[in-house]
């Protein structure tokens, strides 16, 4: 466990287009298609990172929250299955229909999604305006495994209520910090 940083793409950056496997659904998806009408969140997870459990149950809150208000969630593991087999697609299908993802959980094979984002960590978010561009890339707050901090899911959610209000979202943003991606060989 291994605490890496997310890298911060610039803001501004426009999403990277792609098309994956929903492990839930087994249909192929895309991002013009999963985009939401006013904002996008995608965020890099897996299922066997400690960051990633520790705020599993509150980012199920917030989707559930702003999914209605135009805002998609679209959550990608990239992580190398080879070594790491308990992240593979069939795992993940188990893991996400036992936590009650209400978002896609895409398996990014190749890791090129990840690699277009500069994905660093799990959990590592991005979220894009109705124009994907970005307009926050950090953690969705201060909480970490063991340091007593709660849960509340506040960075994400300032940055949320920002964009649907039509406020800018403040520059100064803290870096998501979770286990490194688990790159191939």
């Amino acid at each position: 466990m291994a605490a890496t940083p997310s890298v911060m793409m610039p803001l501004g950056t426009i999403a990277t287009s792609f098309e994956l496997v929903d492990t839930v659904s087994g249909q192929s998806m895309n991002l013009n298609s999963l985009k939401g009408e006013k904002a996008t969140l995608v965020i890099f997870i897996c299922n066997h990172c400690p960051y990633v459990l520790h705020i599993n149950d509150e980012l199920i809150r917030i989707a559930k929250m702003y999914q209605p208000k135009g805002v998609s969630f679209i959550a990608i593991s990239s992580n190398d299955v080879v070594n790491y087999p308990q992240d593979g697609p069939e795992l993940m299908k188990i893991h996400a229909e036992k936590v009650g993802y209400p978002f896609p959980y895409l398996y990014d094979e190749t890791q090129e999604v990840a690699k277009a984002y500069n994905a660093a960590c799990t959990p590592d978010l991005f979220l894009f305006d109705f124009e994907l561009k970005c307009v926050y890339r950090g953690q969705i707050d201060g909480s970490r495994p063991k340091n007593n901090i709660p849960v509340t899911g506040e960075d994400l959610r300032n940055a949320l209520d920002a964009i649907l209000e039509g406020k800018k979202i403040d520059e100064r943003q803290i870096p998501s910090i979770g286990c490194n991606i688990k790159w191939k060989s």
